[in-house]
């Protein structure tokens, strides 16, 4: 079955009424992705399944796409086997999958061959489909800041653009704020404001002042020009006054320490991170570009995502309008970089691409487990919608109350509704702007092996697998280190565990000025195991520099008390300019046990000339403590509304159990409330009611009683009738007048009774309405949970030794 013609084949109708799949094809128009779509399931709903499916359609149609992955999961997009061989699954097959083949893994590869081959078959997609799947795009992984895939150099993104200034000021101040604010993020400013941080200001005037220029800016020469930057003015101040030389400094150490982590090296090699490099080859076919970030941190995650849309907005604004769709944005479990309640740096170019990439014929598509992890700006400007099972019945009214109002349909509400109650795995509601009516459907089997989630050291062999290749590569060798205020390659200094090159050894232990601490490590501590011996087998001592410190965290507001100890070893070497001291951290559960002496007839590596004269440490020690300072940080649970907060001590499961008691306390003293204003009302009801059924007593009774009477009249004027003696036919008309009277008296008691009974469960029924809406409000508002980061003052900051630390090698000399 092919899609090709008549849109993206996502699989087949489900009939509401039985749940039972039918044999009519749902096809997707893939034009209808101009106004983004948004994938929404839990865990286990088929979201994923549904989300290649999606991709492999627009191959099969040659759009290109931008793929960012942070789990791992949509890099099954290159496991494409046409030939459906058990041999072509083997690699890719998890341990339990292998378990339940027997333990064989030639037989587990068979069987799962066997039951692709049968799934495919099942919804009509013949081999032929996936070869055409295999060459319709060139597929390629890339890792950002790791060799582990196609590698992506950054400095494209810092690089003056190609269009002029003049008449892109706008777009290109919007890049510059978007790569300014990843740039402080990834140095820790997570929550600038771009018109009132000194920092955000300086650096984007010194990237507008490059790019008026045409010049293309480095971390090295942005670095240099924080330090002294290119203009004398920042609006009406001097530059000075706005921002003082020695505050300035504190920036560019922390960008400095950036640059001059080793690991960050593979961070400016590789591909050129550009529009057209990643969405075609040099021949002009289409690619799909997958990012794989699952490897990073979240500061590091952000810091790419963020250069990446900046990218995507540059890219964009050169192209000409279209109605039609020309590539396609896929992000995958967007949580986080699009939050309703606050604005990481992702969020400003994400939602200007949102509003404006229809115009060029970008689609976005966005997956989530929730909607509510969206900005509800955002979720507006999204046409299509294809919703799974969710995780709670809330989450569904949510849904259905946003999806309603955003589409404007709701006649559909009931309808959909409904389906969201009975979903099963891999069945979902498609409701599209352009469409009348919402479609219920299950997904179609997957053209690729899903095979969870690819580790990155496997990406290497999937690249490899379709010959994925870089197009544009970009190589420095960008290593600097700042030593008064010149800019120099950094030094190849040794690691504690590799061996070092080697100088001879001395017998006499070396002489270290009086200022320096030094202490012995004993043979066979693990930083010593790679380190060489004596040539004789002698303890061979070779020496590092230790730097240890203990930073509490105090914050009375948020009651906080703690205290952690980091812990630094580095070459001597290394003791030169900024120094990257997170690149040299070791865990304190390696903390030696110490001795003062070393062993008798030691010898001893020499030190470096360069330490030998150093003459006061206090500028490296003072260099430690401020790094210390702007790098130590505590994340602190906090609920504002409940004046809650928590250390790091307290698991999140546990800081949520005590904001949902104290929501549930407050929302039963608010029901306590309504409750008993309610019950008011109702006792007023039921007095009356009680009145009413006591007057239908008495009503009834006489309605009997005239019943009675009325029959004994009639019959005494029958009587007369025959007897001839006459009776008063007046007096017999009477009797039925008060009969008729007693039972109009007992229907009007009756009426009364039931209007009071309605008036009652009217009554009841607003209480429990407005009761279950206080509850639904505090628990929303026990889900209001934030992270303060918290950080140390100087004064909590306290080295406890900084000094030299001589390791005995465990290794063969």
């Amino acid at each position: 079955m092919s899609g090709t013609d008549n849109g993206f084949y996502l699989g087949r109708k489900v009939a509401a009424e039985t749940g039972e799949v039918g044999t009519e094809a749902v096809y997707y128009d893939p034009n209808d992705l101009m106004t983004h779509g948004m994938v929404v399931g839990m865990t286990g709903s088929g979201k994923t399944g549904l989300c290649i499916d999606l991709l492999e359609e627009a191959a099969l149609a040659g759009l290109p796409a931008i793929i960012i992955d942070p789990k791992g999961d949509i890099a099954n997009l290159l496991l494409h086997f046409p030939a459906l061989r058990g041999e072509d699954f083997e690699p890719w097959l998890d341990g339990s999958t292998v378990e339940k083949g027997g333990g064989n893994l030639a037989e587990a590869g068979a069987a799962e061959a066997e039951k692709w081959r049968a799934g495919l078959a099942e919804w009509g997609i013949e081999p032929e489909r996936i070869e055409a799947l295999r060459d319709s795009v060139q597929f390629g992984i890339y890792t950002p800041g790791s060799e582990a895939g196609l590698p992506i150099s950054i400095l494209s993104s810092l690089a003056a653009p190609e269009v002029a200034w003049a008449g892109n000021e706008e777009s290109l101040r919007e890049r510059i704020g978007g790569t300014v604010t990843a740039l402080l993020g990834l140095v820790g400013m997570t929550d600038v404001n771009p018109l009132q941080s000194r920092e955000h200001i300086l650096l984007a005037h010194i990237f507008e002042h490059a790019w008026q220029a045409g010049q293309d800016l480095g971390l090295a020469d942005l670095i240099m020009q924080v330090q002294n930057p290119p203009f004398t003015h920042v609006g009406v101040f001097d530059v000075e006054t706005f921002f003082p030389e020695k505050e300035r400094f504190g920036l560019s150490l922390q960008l400095n320490n950036i640059l001059a982590a080793p690991s960050f090296q593979t961070w400016l090699q590789g591909d050129m991170l550009q529009g057209d490099n990643l969405l075609y080859t040099a021949n002009g076919s289409p690619r799909h570009t997958i990012f794989y970030i699952a490897h990073l941190d979240d500061k590091q995650r952000m810091f790419f995502v963020t250069l990446l849309m900046t990218t995507i907005e540059t890219w964009l604004r050169a192209q000409s309008g279209t109605t039609s769709l020309r590539a396609l944005l896929y992000f995958d479990e967007i949580f986080g970089y699009l939050p309703p309640t606050a604005n990481p740096p992702s969020k400003g170019p994400m939602m200007r691409l949102l509003k404006q990439a229809r115009a060029f014929g970008l689609g976005v598509l966005l997956a989530t487990q929730n909607p509510a992890d969206l900005d509800y700006k955002a979720l507006s400007n999204i046409g299509s919608w294809f919703i799974g099972k969710l995780a709670t019945e809330r989450d569904k009214m949510r849904l259905v109350d946003g999806l309603m109002s955003n589409l404007g349909v709701d006649e559909s509400r009931g309808k959909v509704e409904a389906w969201l109650s009975r979903l099963d795995k891999r069945v979902f509601v498609l409701r599209n702007v352009h469409e009348k009516e919402p479609v219920l459907f299950k997904t179609r089997w997957a053209m690729n092996y899903l095979a969870g989630p690819i580790m990155r050291d496997r990406l290497g062999a999937l690249n490899e697998r379709v010959g994925a290749q870089i197009q544009n590569v970009v190589r420095t060798e960008v290593g600097v280190v700042v030593s008064e205020g010149v800019a120099e390659a950094a030094p190849k200094v040794a690691s504690v565990g590799a061996a070092p090159q080697m100088v001879a050894p001395v017998a006499e232990r070396p002489k270290l000025p009086h200022t320096i601490n030094e202490l012995f490590v004993p043979a066979g501590h693990v930083w010593g195991r790679a380190l060489p011996k004596g040539a004789g087998g002698e303890v061979l001592y070779h020496p590092f520099w230790l730097a240890r410190a203990q930073i509490r965290f105090n914050q009375r507001k948020y009651r906080l008390m703690s205290s952690e100890d980091r812990l630094f070893l580095l070459p001597l070497t290394g003791l030169r300019g900024m120094i990257d001291w997170a690149a040299h951290e070791k865990p304190m559960v390696e903390y030696p046990p110490t001795v003062y002496e070393p062993a008798l007839g030691a010898l001893y590596e020499p030190l470096p000339p360069a330490f030998a004269e150093m003459r006061s440490i206090t500028p490296l020690k003072n260099q430690f403590v401020d790094w210390l300072y702007h790098h130590s940080e505590v994340h602190v649970w906090s609920h504002e509304g409940f004046n809650l907060y928590a250390g790091p001590e307290m698991s999140a499961v546990n800081f949520m159990t005590q904001c949902v008691a104290v929501a549930e306390a407050k929302a039963d003293a608010e029901t306590t409330k309504i409750t008993q204003t309610y019950q008011k009302k109702l006792e007023g009801i039921r007095d009356k009611l009680k009145r009413e059924e006591g007057d239908l007593e008495a009503d009834e009774a006489e309605l009997m009683h005239r019943q009675r009477e009325e029959g004994v009249k009639h019959f005494e004027t029958l009587l007369g009738l025959f007897t001839r003696r006459r009776r008063s036919l007046s007096a017999s008309m009477t009797k039925r007048r008060m009969t008729e009277k007693a039972r109009q008296d007992v229907a009007e008691t009756k009426a009364a009774i039931v209007e009071l009974q309605a008036d009652m469960a009217e009554l009841a029924e607003a209480m429990e309405a407005e009761v279950a809406a206080v509850e639904a409000r505090w628990q929303d508002m026990a889900d209001d949970i934030t992270t303060i980061s918290v950080h140390p003052y100087k004064k909590d900051i306290t080295v406890t030794f900084f000094g030299v630390v001589w390791l005995a090698g465990d290794g063969q000399g």
